[in-house]
């Protein structure tokens, strides 16, 4: 099988590179098959016909400048959205680093709001108390883990 389409590939080529008149001789010597373009010397042979090729189009460049605009159209829109979702990026890039900066000061407040209880007297301590409940909740708000 594979064999066959290397055989039809090698026919298509050759054929390619003949001028439009030109004949194909499929030469069978021993139960091997060839394609040339000059008779065969020995075995069967076969002539083959080689279609003519296809007249160029009137529009092909009419129809290339308007593809090419119609590529280069896509390009820059391409690169307007990659543009676009770079400034997304950024933005959201800096609103997560300011969710962090906030996030870190609320734990640092927590850890300090803790001190403040471990070393309050006891006047004091109710409202180190109250104070450490209101940066627990600061705390919960900026740090939704």
């Amino acid at each position: 099988m594979k064999t066959v389409a290397l055989l039809a590939a090698a026919l298509a080529l050759s054929a390619c590179s003949l001028p439009a008149d030109a004949q194909v001789y499929k030469c069978t010597v021993d139960g091997k098959v060839t394609y040339a373009d000059a008779p065969c010397q020995r075995g069967k042979q076969d002539t083959l016909a080689v279609p003519a090729a296809p007249a160029p189009a009137q529009d092909a460049p009419r129809e290339l400048a308007r593809l090419q605009a119609h590529s280069e159209r896509l390009q820059r829109e391409r690169e307007k959205r990659e543009a676009a979702q770079e400034r997304s990026d950024v933005s959201a890039d800096r609103a997560a680093a300011a969710r962090r900066q906030r996030c870190d000061k609320a734990k640092l407040e927590r850890r300090l709001a803790e001190d403040e209880i471990r070393n309050a007297s006891p006047r004091q301590l109710e409202a180190a108390r109250a104070r450490a409940r209101r940066v627990a909740a600061l705390m919960a708000l900026e740090c939704p883990t």
